[in-house]
């Protein structure tokens, strides 16, 4: 049980450096990071070079919090797509790399991103 267990974590983190081993962010067109935990999801606007987080939203911060999008699924997605969209405007990027980490590119992660593009974020 405990080998099953340790293969898996192994097998996503393989999965993780495989998916950013080809994204490098940099200020002009930064990483767009996204986690999903059980419960919430995460995202991050990330500029490797400089090594800092240009922005942040999660389903956990204070305004989404105690509203119907403080959890994880696809209306929830939807809105940290746009937050994060607007955050980016604000920080005037254009362009962004989408990294999925270890996660398929459907559902929760495929909503956020739509709704970073419809924003008129360019991924």
């Amino acid at each position: 049980m405990i080998n099953q267990q340790l293969n898996s974590r192994v097998r996503r983190n393989k999965r993780a450096l495989r998916v950013r081993a080809q994204l490098r962010g940099n200020s002009a067109k930064p990483r767009l990071s996204v986690f999903k935990s059980n419960k919430h999801i995460s995202v991050q606007l990330i500029d490797d070079e400089a090594g800092v987080t240009l922005g942040s939203v999660s389903t956990q911060s204070k305004e989404l919090k105690k509203s119907e999008f403080g959890k994880k699924n696809k209306a929830s997605a939807k809105k940290l797509g746009e937050l994060i969209a607007d955050i980016a405007k604000q920080k005037n990027v254009k362009e962004v790399l989408f990294d999925r980490g270890p996660f398929k590119y459907h559902g929760i992660l495929a909503e956020i991103a739509d709704a970073a593009r419809n924003k008129g974020l360019k991924l």
